[in-house]
């Protein structure tokens, strides 16, 4: 079969040469030697076609010289161009046809490629307070140190770019899916430190890239679908993405020297649920209802060096519904995660759910979300989780955000809190107790593809003694998306 597919796809190619221009057997002979040599043509693909040219040839000759000089030689010359141009067209693999897709991207004989990405930049001016006594929340997000500061910056999004390359084979849908997150700001890359940690806004900077997606899935319409790789989390998923500061900076922390990302409503609303190795399972869609479970590499705990013996366990349930103009979607989430005894420090298991809505009716939509659990902290996963004593502390937050489109013009608006308790016994002044924000945008649809937003953002932290400390955030630029 193989050496058949060969032989048509280079007689093609030499009938095309031939209704170019005049071809001797000489010149047929050279070209089938150069894709021999090119490696085009195997040997018995090569000596195959060099065998059916001579007898072409051959049986073409007294043919052709019983019509020189007539009629008949012209519709005998332009007879073997059209057959060969049919030939031609008739042996192109499909392989070798683009298409646009069905999903979008580029359809290349059944293989789907498709890319996406978003570039983002804002200037951001942040207001916030000098450090003092009295100003110290440990696990504060509000800005202290810096009273004005000035930047060029990313969103809570950098910018990304993300390759999915899709097909069936044997019936089951597979697919490999890669996505990099460049920032536009310069960060500090040594020291064995990430492409999101803080920034170094010195002269022969450079920016960084985050490789946050690398996974392959395959599945089927019946089965579902199993995801193996690097992927955002299942807990904390939907109020990330539903969040109108995804768009923008919200607030702004590090702006003096930002990194790649600012922290937009994270920790002020909702725990980050992070890009993380997983193996997980997504269900079919019944009735608008669809489920996921997955087992997650084991995070540590922020501030000790565990080695934890089982993986961490998330799940998410959505339900969708669209009737005309109103939409509707709703989830609850949770996770898991046992957390091995270190040194003198017992072990304990970290637990959280988290639920919410989003609904919609034309121009118009309304969004509430809620977390609680005990065990896993704050701001990040395990961060703040315990006291210094392994006794674990409970933590709860939600946010609620309108929006309204006049056209081109949308107006937005949004308040959350992230609260952490005290462990039980626990006596600690200045650890934080609720991280605040409340948020305001316009924006304005230049394109399909632009959107212009400018951004007001007042965030707060309180501790749990008599400490606090307040910034503003003003942030004006634009994101693309394609």
């Amino acid at each position: 079969m193989k050496l058949r597919h060969g032989l048509v796809s280079a007689t093609a190619l030499i009938a095309l040469v031939g209704a170019a221009m005049p071809v001797k057997a000489d010149t047929t002979a050279d070209l089938l030697l150069r894709l021999k040599e090119k490696g085009i043509l195997t040997e018995d693909e090569y000596q195959a076609l060099l065998t059916r040219r001579t007898e072409e040839t051959k049986a073409a000759t007294p043919a052709a010289a019983a019509t020189t000089g007539s009629t008949a030689q012209v519709s005998t010359a332009v007879a073997p161009v059209q057959d060969a141009q049919t030939a031609a067209a008739s042996a192109l693999d499909d392989k070798r046809v683009v298409r646009i897709g069905e999903n979008g991207g580029m359809d290349i004989g059944g293989v789907n490629i498709k890319i996406t990405g978003s570039v983002n930049g804002f200037y951001t001016h942040d207001s916030g307070q000098r450090a003092s006594p009295t100003t110290t929340v440990v696990g504060g997000v509000a800005t202290v140190g810096s009273k004005d500061t000035s930047s060029i910056r990313n969103g809570l999004l950098p910018g990304y770019f993300k390759l999915d390359v899709t097909t069936t084979q044997l019936g089951i849908d597979v697919g490999a899916h890669f996505g990099l997150y460049p920032g536009i700001n310069s960060v500090d890359v040594g020291g064995g430190s990430n492409a999101n940690s803080g920034g170094s806004p010195n002269a022969l900077g450079s920016s960084g890239i985050d490789a946050r997606q690398t996974y392959l899935t395959f599945g089927t319409k019946k089965f579902g679908e199993v995801k193996i790789g690097r992927d955002i989390g299942l807990f904390g998923s939907e109020g990330l993405l539903n969040d109108i500061t995804l768009l923008t900076v919200g607030t702004a922390a590090g702006n003096a020297a930002p990194s790649n990302t600012s922290l937009g409503r994270i920790g002020v609303g909702y725990i980050y649920a992070d890009w993380q190795p997983q193996i997980t399972y997504t269900s079919p869609l019944f009735a608008g209802v669809q489920l996921a479970v997955g087992a997650f590499t084991p995070l540590e705990t922020a501030g000790r060096s565990e080695v934890n013996s089982q993986p961490g366990f998330q799940a998410k349930l959505t339900y969708d519904y669209k009737d005309g103009p109103f939409a509707a979607r709703a989830w609850l989430s949770g996770i898991s995660q046992k957390h091995d005894a270190v040194d003198l420090l017992p072990s304990y298991t970290g637990r959280a759910f988290d639920t919410g809505a989003k609904l919609t009716y034309g121009p118009a939509s309304i969004v509430g979300y809620y977390y609680n659990g005990k065990g896993v902290g704050t701001t990040g996963l395990f961060l703040l989780s315990t006291d210094a004593f392994g006794v674990k502390r409970k933590s709860n937050g939600f946010y609620a955000q309108g929006t309204m489109e006049f056209g081109k013009v949308t107006l937005a608006g949004s308040y959350g809190e992230s609260n952490l308790d005290l462990a039980d016994g626990e006596i600690n002044p200045t650890l934080v107790s609720k991280n605040s924000s409340y948020v305001g945008q316009i924006r304005y649809g230049l394109t399909p593809w632009v959107t212009l937003i400018t951004e007001y953002t007042h965030t707060m932290s309180d501790a749990h003694g008599e400490n606090s400390a307040k910034s503003n955030t003003i942030a004006t630029g634009a994101i693309l998306f394609f």
